[in-house]
C-alpha cells in the first residue's frame, strides 16, 4: 500500500508541477517567437503554423526538479541507476533543445544534422555503457526468457545500447506529428514501465526508478493540458528525442529490451511505415501508403485527428498490457 501511495502520490506532483510550469512557460516561448515550421504537404495542418515547440521543457523541468528534491529530502535513494536515467534524460534533452533551437534561429524545420546528432548520441551511449558495465551488475546478455534463450552480445551490446537509444527516440519523433499522440503514448509507455521497475526487486534503486516513471507520467499529463487538440504548444525534439530514449533506458537497466518493442508497438509501426514507404518507393517506384507515418495515412483518408490520437492511445494501451502480463505478473 504504501509503494502504491508513494506511485499517485509522485504522479500527482508532476501532473500539478508541470500544468503550472506550462502556465509560465508557454507565453515566454511566444515571446521567443519560438513558433513551429509547419509540413506543407498536410494542409489540415496548415493553421497550426507559429504554434510554439520546446514545450518538451514543460515535463522534462519539472520531472528533473522534483526527482531532484525527493533525492535531496531522502525521500528516494540515490542509486547508480537512477544517476543513469537522469543522464540520458538530460542529455537527449539537451541535444532535442539544441536541434529545436537552431531550427529556429534558422527559420527552418533544420536544425543539427544527421551526422550531429548521431555523433552527440554515440557520446551519451558510450557514457551509458560505461556506467552500466562499471557500476552496476548488468550484463551484456539479450534474454528472452519465455523461450529461454540468452545472447551473449559481448562488446556489441554498447552497439546496441547506441541502436535503442537512437531508434527509440527518433521514434517518438516521428511519432508526434498530431497533437497529443506521442505525449498519450509515452504516458502510457512510462506508466507500464514503471510498474516494470517496481516489480525489478533485483535490481538497485528499482522503486526509485519506478518513482522517476510516475512522475515523468504525471508530468506528461500536464503537458497534455497544453498540447491535446487544438494544441497551444509542441514538444518538439527537445521533448519526443528525451522521451523515447529515457524509454530504451529504462527498458535496457530492467533488462526489458525486448518488452520495448510491445510496449512502444505504435512507435514501432509508425517507424516501420516510413521504412516500408521509402523502399517500396526506391525499389517499385510505387507508394504502399497514402503519406507516412502511417497516422498521416489516416488523415488522408478523411479521418479526424481526434480520433486518430484516440485509436492510437487505446491500441498502445492494449499493448502495453500485454507487454505487462508477461513482464510484470507471468
Amino acid at each position: 500500500m504504501l509503494t502504491l501511495t508513494k506511485s499517485l502520490f509522485a504522479l500527482m506532483l508532476g501532473f500539478i508541477s508541470a500544468t503550472i510550469f506550462g502556465l509560465i512557460a508557454i507565453p515566454f516561448l511566444k515571446k521567443l517567437k519560438a513558433g513551429q515550421r509547419i509540413n506543407i504537404y498536410v494542409e489540415a495542418h496548415r493553421n497550426k503554423a507559429g504554434t510554439p515547440t520546446m514545450g518538451g521543457l514543460i515535463f522534462i523541468i519539472p520531472t528533473f526538479a522534483i526527482v531532484l528534491f525527493l533525492l535531496l529530502t531522502g525521500k528516494i535513494e540515490y542509486s547508480v541507476n537512477l544517476v543513469i536515467v537522469l543522464f540520458v534524460f538530460l542529455s537527449y534533452a539537451f541535444i532535442g533543445f539544441l536541434d529545436d533551437f537552431i531550427s529556429l534561429k534558422r527559420k527552418t524545420n533544420k536544425g543539427l544534422t544527421q551526422f550531429q546528432k548521431l555523433f552527440l548520441q554515440l557520446i551519451v551511449a558510450l557514457v551509458f555503457y560505461v556506467l552500466f558495465r562499471q557500476f552496476t551488475d548488468g550484463d551484456s546478455y539479450l534474454r528472452i526468457s519465455a523461450l529461454g534463450i540468452e545472447w551473449n552480445l559481448g562488446w556489441f551490446y554498447g552497439v546496441f545500447i547506441l541502436f535503442m537509444l537512437v531508434g527509440a527516440s527518433n521514434a517518438v519523433n516521428l511519432t508526434d506529428g498530431l497533437d497529443g499522440l506521442a505525449g498519450g503514448l509515452s504516458a502510457i509507455s512510462f506508466l507500464a514501465f514503471g510498474l516494470i521497475a517496481m516489480g525489478s526487486w533485483w535490481i538497485e534503486g528499482n522503486a526509485d526508478m519506478g518513482i522517476f516513471c510516475f512522475v515523468l507520467v504525471g508530468a506528461i499529463m500536464g503537458f497534455l493540458v497544453y498540447n491535446t487538440n487544438p494544441a497551444k504548444v509542441f514538444m518538439g525534439d527537445t521533448g519526443s528525442l528525451t522521451l523515447g530514449a529515457t524509454m530504451a533506458t529504462i527498458a535496457i537497466l530492467t533488462s526489458h529490451e525486448l518488452s520495448l518493442v510491445l510496449i512502444g508497438g505504435v512507435f514501432v509501426i509508425e517507424t516501420l511505415t516510413v521504412i516500408i514507404q521509402i523502399t517500396s518507393v526506391v525499389l517499385l517506384k510505387k507508394r504502399v501508403f497514402l503519406m507516412t507515418p502511417i497516422h498521416h495515412h489516416f488523415e488522408r483518408l478523411g479521418w479526424r485527428e481526434n480520433d486518430i490520437v484516440k485509436l492510437f492511445w487505446i491500441v498502445g494501451f492494449i499493448l502495453s498490457m500485454f507487454a505487462l502480463i508477461y513482464g510484470v505478473w507471468l
